[in-house]
């Protein structure tokens, strides 16, 4: 497990890019923003979707090519619940589904994603905590908040779960009945839990779904986070939603380049 060790420089505002200085609270996102586990949803959604193409082979030829870890899983399932998710490339497809066909498909990549985790586990961002650290030593309140049920697993076993006041994940958004992403809900819940409101907290997010939500539910800021080699993502997250782009969350620290 990585240690973490807060910063301990001078004035705590100080801490924060220009862009951060007047906002009130953030939230997280938890995969692929803190902690390194994007990259293994998409390894587990990989195998179960095409384990299923494979299975049931479109009837157009062209849709019956693997799924892409990059595009595919940015366009359909990044940020959504699993059964949105599934529900959605399947669509995208032109397979037509079933309720009991989407679960199938969602349990298989759950499975996967569970064996995998457990075998490998997952690390947080050092640039994202540097930046959760500013955050706390400057007074400012934080939330992680993820679609998915192992969020707070995924954030123990990175030794990064108490940098953040509040979390919300997938299994509280089932118990309250909050509606996935790209509504605004569960970011929603996340502030309300932290007692600021929107219109003065931040969002922090890698998902267009994500960045969307931060957007409908009218957070003073959405931060776009592009960890990908693609050439448009940038230019993606800008038009979902994001207010400002990064490549790495330490750019928010102080004296970082947005302003």
């Amino acid at each position: 497990m990585t240690v973490y060790r807060p910063l301990t420089p001078a004035t705590p505002r100080d801490l924060l890019a220009p862009v951060l200085r007047d906002v009130r609270a953030v939230v997280f996102d938890t995969d692929g923003v803190i902690t390194d586990s994007a990259r293994v949803h998409a390894a587990a959604w990989k195998a179960a979707f095409d384990a299923y193409l494979r299975a049931h082979p479109p009837k157009d030829p062209e849709r019956r090519r693997p799924f892409d870890v990059r595009d595919d899983y940015l366009r359909h399932v990044d940020g959504k619940s699993r059964l949105d998710g599934a529900a959605a490339f399947l669509a995208a497809r032109g397979i037509e589904t079933s309720p009991e066909t989407v679960r199938a498909v969602a349990a298989d990549k759950e499975r996967r994603f569970v064996r995998r985790l457990r075998e490998h586990g997952v690390d947080a961002y050092p640039g994202t905590i540097r930046l959760v650290c500013a955050l706390r030593r400057a007074g400012v309140p934080r939330a992680a908040a993820s679609a998915s049920r192992h969020a707070g697993e995924l954030l123990v076993r990175a030794g990064v779960r108490d940098l953040f006041d509040v979390l919300v994940d997938g299994g509280e958004a089932a118990r309250l009945g909050l509606a996935g992403k790209p509504q605004p809900d569960l970011f929603l819940e996340a502030v309300r839990r932290l007692g600021v409101p929107a219109g003065r907290a931040a969002v922090v997010e890698d998902a267009l779904a994500g960045v969307e939500a931060g957007r409908r539910g009218g957070f003073a800021l959405v931060i776009g986070v592009d960890r990908t080699a693609a050439e448009d993502s940038g230019a993606r997250l800008l038009r979902h939603g994001a207010d400002i782009v990064v490549h790495d969350l330490e750019e928010l620290c102080g004296g970082g380049a947005p302003k």
